[in-house]
């Protein structure tokens, strides 16, 4: 009977798999996130799983471009597996993922990950895939199908500075009511406390170059602080600090500055409200690119 409901779910997910014209430009060096859901089958059990990384894709080789999974979690009903060792690569124009390594859980134990996906359908900012492949733990061995978005984290437009530097500058503003989740606050111009999705930076993932400097202003009314560190994946203490970034208090109406003088994935949190976390990947411009679809031609 299960075996039944797998194969209608794969059935459905793939029956409107088409290849439309080309939209959505995968390029080398950029930060892209990987958000789905679906289920995970055995012969006995059907469990929900969801799948949400952060890649940042590397060379062009081909037609293909590898990836890095930064971070990211996925999850067996309310388990939750970090990806610790998982690797991604991006095949013929973007056609295909294949998705394979190691994931684990607060507790130390592993699985391993074996997905592979194919294009369903693009817009101009985002692709939808579906995956299918096994996530195998302990004794069980679970079949998956899933239904993904591919998108682009946005680049975010430099600002000059008032000097006549060649600093490249950019403001996120940290939003009122951010420390209390909007509860009995106004979140402000870039955002509400109505609404499906409560935003507490005007920005919370960017795409820059190395050498851009952020400037963070506080427009809470309590003090907050940075910090640069890893999702742990627990619920309560959700990070951990990694060293690299740590601003120190920000008072309210005031402001600190942030470079990023070197490429690489960072997760910028607020240690005493860890519901505020911003995800920043830094990485130099390039040319080259994989145009999606079935109009990109490979290449001789």
């Amino acid at each position: 009977m299960n075996i039944t409901i797998f194969t209608l779910l794969v059935l459905l997910a793939f029956s409107g798999f088409i290849f439309s014209d080309s939209f959505a430009i995968i390029t080398p060096y950029s930060a892209f996130t990987l958000e789905g859901s679906g289920y995970a089958v055995t012969e006995n059990m059907i469990k929900i799983s969801n799948i949400d990384l952060t890649l940042s894709t590397q060379q062009l080789s081909g037609s293909s471009v590898r990836s890095l999974v930064e971070e990211g979690l996925i999850t067996l009903d309310a388990e939750n597996f970090l990806a610790t060792d998982l690797k991604t690569t991006i095949l013929r124009q973007g056609q295909y993922i294949r998705i394979d390594g190691i994931a684990e859980n607060t507790s130390g134990d592993q699985t391993t990950i074996k997905f592979f996906g194919r294009l369903i359908e693009e817009s101009k900012n985002a692709s939808i895939y579906g995956f299918t492949g096994r996530i195998a733990m302990d004794n069980n061995n679970y079949k998956i199908i899933y239904t993904a978005k591919l998108s682009e984290l946005t680049k975010i437009n430099i600002t000059p500075t008032e000097s006549k530097t060649t600093d490249q500058k950019t403001i996120i503003h940290i939003l009122k009511g951010a420390s209390t989740q909007g509860v009995g606050s106004t979140i402000g111009q870039y955002g509400s406390s109505q609404g499906t999705e409560l935003k507490l930076f005007s920005q919370d993932r960017i795409s820059i170059k190395p050498g851009t400097t952020i400037t963070i202003v506080n427009d809470d009314t309590v003090t907050h602080s940075i910090q640069s560190g890893k999702d742990t994946g627990d619920r309560y203490n959700r990070f951990v600090s990694d060293g690299r970034i740590s601003t120190g208090d920000i008072l309210p109406n005031k402001s600190v500055n942030i470079t990023f003088e070197n490429a690489g994935f960072y997760r910028l949190y607020d240690p005493n409200y860890q519901w505020m976390d911003i995800v920043a990947y830094v990485f130099p411009n390039v040319d080259n690119s994989v145009n999606l679809g079935q109009s990109a031609k490979p290449k001789n």
